[in-house]
């Protein structure tokens, strides 16, 4: 992108527009949108093993919360863009936060989900316990009643 392409943030109309102006073949940006692809990827493949993805959860928020650091370390860096890098950290959210946090809520729904079928399958054998419960009381009933 040359100093021409370079858009302020205050001049952005909608999401798409500013989308397009991003120069999306820069060495590392692509590296970024890999490391979110493997990310994702990690976190699939680890949805049975909670305690490793609330780890990954709680460094992924912790990046999060760290993006202005980073935004404010990449303005000063020559490995950056200039064009890319702005003072209001619209970049840094788009490319950087807001992948993770989609990540974060997908591990959320994963949660959700899988509390849900142990709660109902908790729940299921409740019901067979109370049900057995409640069959041996009436077997023992009716052998009480023979027996007399």
């Amino acid at each position: 992108m040359d100093e021409d392409t370079f858009i302020n943030s205050s001049d952005i109309v909608d999401f798409g527009s500013y989308l397009k102006t991003i120069d999306w073949y820069d060495p590392w940006l692509i590296l970024l949108l890999i490391s979110h692809v493997v990310i994702i990827s990690i976190t699939a493949m680890t949805r049975k093993h909670s305690l490793f993805q609330m780890i990954i959860f709680f460094v992924m928020l912790l990046a999060v919360f760290m993006s202005e650091k980073i935004n404010e370390a990449a303005k000063h860096s020559r490995l950056f863009s200039r064009q890319q890098i702005d003072n209001d950290g619209l970049f840094i959210s788009t490319v950087f936060s807001m992948p993770i946090l989609l990540n974060c809520m997908l591990m959320i729904v994963s949660w959700l989900y899988t509390a849900t079928d142990v709660m109902s399958t908790m729940r299921t054998a409740q019901l067979k316990a109370k049900n057995n419960r409640n069959s041996i009381n009436n077997n023992n009933k009716i052998d009480h009643k023979k027996q007399q």
